[in-house]
């Protein structure tokens, strides 16, 4: 019996339970061990004011190593990119919409405007990445910190206290919500990119865990572990976690070149690469050093 450790929200639920049917279609049994973390409790910080990485992950990863659980399912992108001592990610997920959407009151909505919402829009969200990205297209935009679960959010749009607020599509689609009484817009991960591994989920057991190393193994999506490696090594390369306001995404076409955008403000202005190559080999680095010019 796999005991899968995990987030109590209905996001993080909906991805035990899919590691759970994953698990279960190759035969193996599974039970789900819900653990709060630091970021579920402290709900009156935005992230950039939070201290530390991984404020999302720790006590996971502390009950892996204590051995309460045999495997942690996190986003990948809440995923600090070093490991703590004897824990590795064994295997990652296929990958859903990696785009940002941005969420506006029918109130609010300005259609001759960039991003569809009215001049001097109240915006919510926590993600320096995010709010970075925002100034940059639309400096009228007033930014504001929000918190809580999705549906928490979507009520504090529905309320009034902002004008729109951001979400990540994967967590859109795969929680089948109903936005039919806003204004959705798609923002396309080339120009308003994503943050490092959006949309995929990971798997992360004990490095000497051999036989929940071997059932994970054939989970594993080798083709999307290759876009993702450059995505997470350019975020390792700049130090980052959650509070960098990076983006950047990967993607590999049909005859198998790489093909990354990125958009990171550094040293107070707004850097953007764009980058292909027939290889993935030190294409990070390239990335890296167009950033810091």
């Amino acid at each position: 019996m796999i005991k899968i450790g995990t987030r109590g929200s209905k996001l993080a639920l909906w991805q035990a339970e899919f590691t759970r049917a994953e698990l279960a279609r190759i035969g193996v049994e599974s039970e789900l061990v819900i653990i709060k973390t630091r970021g579920d409790m402290i709900q009156h910080l935005g992230f950039d004011k939070m201290e530390g990485k991984g404020f999302f992950t720790k006590e996971i990863e502390d009950a892996l190593l204590r051995g309460e659980v045999d495997v942690a399912v996190h986003s990948m992108k809440d995923l600090p990119t070093q490991q703590p001592e004897g824990l590795v990610i064994t295997a990652v997920s296929y990958r859903e919409n990696p785009a940002d959407l941005l969420i506006i009151r029918k109130e609010s909505v300005d259609m001759g405007k960039v991003f569809r919402f009215k001049e001097g829009g109240i915006i919510g969200t926590s993600a320096a990445r995010r709010k970075a990205q925002l100034s940059d297209y639309r400096p009228d935009a007033i930014l504001k910190d929000i918190r809580g679960n999705v549906p928490t959010r979507l009520d504090k749009l529905r309320t009034g206290d902002f004008d729109a607020i951001f979400l990540a599509a994967a967590g859109v689609e795969r929680l089948e919500l109903d936005l039919s009484d806003f204004e959705v817009v798609t923002l396309h991960p080339s120009e308003f990119v994503p943050a490092p591994a959006q949309g995929v989920l990971a798997w992360q057991t004990n490095r000497d865990d051999v036989e929940t190393r071997r059932i994970f193994k054939k989970l594993h999506k080798t083709d999307v572990s290759s876009v993702t490696n450059v995505e997470r090594k350019v975020l390792q390369l700049l130090d980052g976690g959650c509070q960098l306001p990076l983006g950047v995404h990967c993607t590999r076409d049909a005859q198998g070149n790489y093909h990354v955008f990125a958009a990171c403000h550094h040293e107070g202005e707004m850097r953007r690469v764009r980058l292909s190559s027939s290889t993935n080999t030190g294409i990070a680095d390239k990335v890296v050093r167009e950033i810091k010019g």
